[in-house]
Parts: structure tokens; C-alpha cells; sequence
């Protein structure tokens, strides 16, 4: 295993920075630049920007926001939200963002992540799937809309396939942990790394250093991603790290 990469990931609805729980109930938090810069200056591995209102009006309103943070942010950047298109994907990552993610679009029309793959590369495509636990009979439904919109899809399944197809990394969120701080739903992630070779990102539900451990060690992630835990600066990134050191997990040397 490489280093465990530590994300911060940032939820915008447009210009501004937001929070919510199960991915509702969305509170403003400020400019979403200025805490890039602040998670970049303070050691994040790399950084997440999803426009989580796009899908609704099929746009995506993220290439402004990236040109600013690209200017003084010399990370990784993913955007997500609202991708419909090989176009919109070269929009983004002619604004700054070295990565696209895209979930709706995947899911009615499959073929686009093999059409992304293959003009930018493998490594510039992630497959940003929203997890939701079935009640009834075991498993994980794929979601679309912010965990609102059934796809039928099962989550493993689908990660398999979007890999096959050409991701070169999957974004798994859990719905049911999103802004919970109860923990990353281990299970969920242990099947997609099982099932895939590609790299994993877990997202959803990190409040403390034990979540990290858990979702690393038991669950195999390749990287984690935080919101709720940076943005309430209940713990700072270069915590985080030292609690990644102390549990042996490899993490980036600043």
C-alpha cells in the first residue's frame, strides 16, 4: 500500500462552502477558497470540491471556483457535481482540477466513463458513487441527487464494473454516516476494496482518529476523506496525521 492520502473534501452550492447531515439539512459555512487554502497550507493530501446542487439543474457551477483555488493551491483537486459530459469534464481540468468525478452521469450512461478514460486518462476519472445500506436483504444501493434518487444499482457491482470501465479511483460516500461523526461505515468500504483494484476514497462519517484507523486497516481505504471534522475544526489535518503515524498507517512526510 502507498500512502494513506488524506482529503479534505469540500461540498459547495454555489459560491459558497456547506455542511449537512446525511447530505441535507445544508448549512452555509463561508468561501470555499479560503479554506482550501487553509487545508492546503496545513498539509492535506488532497482536495474534494463537489457541487452538490448541480445535478438538479444539470450545470456545474465548480470552474470559477477552481480557477481561484488552483492559483494558490498546489494539490490535487477532484470536481464533481453535475459532469455530463466529456466536455464539462475539459472545462474543469482546463480551469485547474486534475481529477473528475462523476455519478449521475455514470449511471445513465455508463459508456462515459470509458469515453473520460480514454481522453484524459485513467487517472483523471473517479467514480463518485453515494452508498445507502438496504434494509431489506443486505447491501448497498448506489444513489444519485445527494442520496435522494434510487439507481438500483448494487454499490459493489457497480464499483466493479466503473473500474472495469476505465475509473482510475472510486469515492465511495455513506449517506447514512455523512455528517454523523460516528464513523465511516466500514463495511461499505471493506467490500468495494475487496472487489476492485483501483484505489478507494472513503468518505462520510470521520469524527475522531479511530474512525481513520478502522476505515484504513479494517476497510482497506486508500484515502480518506473529511468535511464535517476540518470544517468545525474539531481536529486540524496535522492531528490527524500524527494519530495516521501512531496507528503505523504511511502517511505523506511535509
Amino acid at each position: 500500500m502507498g500512502n494513506l492520502r488524506l482529503i479534505a473534501r469540500l461540498d459547495i452550492k454555489a459560491p459558497n462552502l456547506i455542511k449537512g447531515i446525511h447530505l441535507e439539512g445544508l448549512r452555509v459555512l463561508g468561501d470555499p477558497n479560503e479554506y482550501a487554502r487553509s487545508y492546503y497550507e496545513a498539509g492535506a493530501d488532497e482536495l474534494i470540491y463537489m457541487d452538490i446542487v448541480a445535478s438538479l439543474y444539470e450545470r456545474n457551477s465548480l470552474a470559477d471556483i477552481v480557477e481561484r483555488t488552483s492559483k494558490d493551491v498546489f494539490i490535487p483537486i477532484t470536481v464533481g457535481g453535475g459532469v455530463r459530459s466529456v466536455e464539462d469534464a475539459r472545462r474543469l481540468l482546463r480551469a485547474g482540477a486534475d481529477k473528475v468525478a462523476i455519478n449521475t452521469a455514470a449511471v445513465k450512461r455508463p459508456e462515459l466513463v470509458s469515453e473520460m478514460a480514454r481522453t484524459f486518462g485513467s487517472q483523471c476519472m473517479v467514480l463518485s458513487i453515494e452508498a445507502k445500506r438496504n434494509n431489506v436483504g443486505g447491501g448497498w444501493e448506489a444513489y444519485t441527487d445527494n442520496g435522494r434518487e434510487h439507481t438500483g444499482l448494487d454499490v459493489v457491482e457497480w464499483a466493479r464494473r466503473g473500474a472495469e470501465l476505465g475509473a482510475g479511483e472510486i469515492l465511495v460516500t455513506s449517506v447514512d454516516q455523512e455528517g454523523t461523526r460516528k464513523g465511516f461505515d466500514v463495511e461499505l468500504v471493506k467490500s468495494v476494496t475487496s472487489a476492485v483494484n483501483v484505489p478507494v476514497i472513503a468518505s462520510g462519517g470521520m469524527g475522531s482518529t479511530d474512525h481513520l484507523r478502522a476505515v484504513a486497516i479494517e476497510g482497506g481505504a486508500d484515502a480518506v476523506a473529511m468535511a464535517d471534522i476540518l470544517h468545525y475544526k474539531r481536529m486540524s489535518l496535522n492531528e490527524v496525521r500524527d494519530a495516521a503515524r501512531a496507528f503505523d498507517l504511511p502517511v505523506r512526510a511535509l
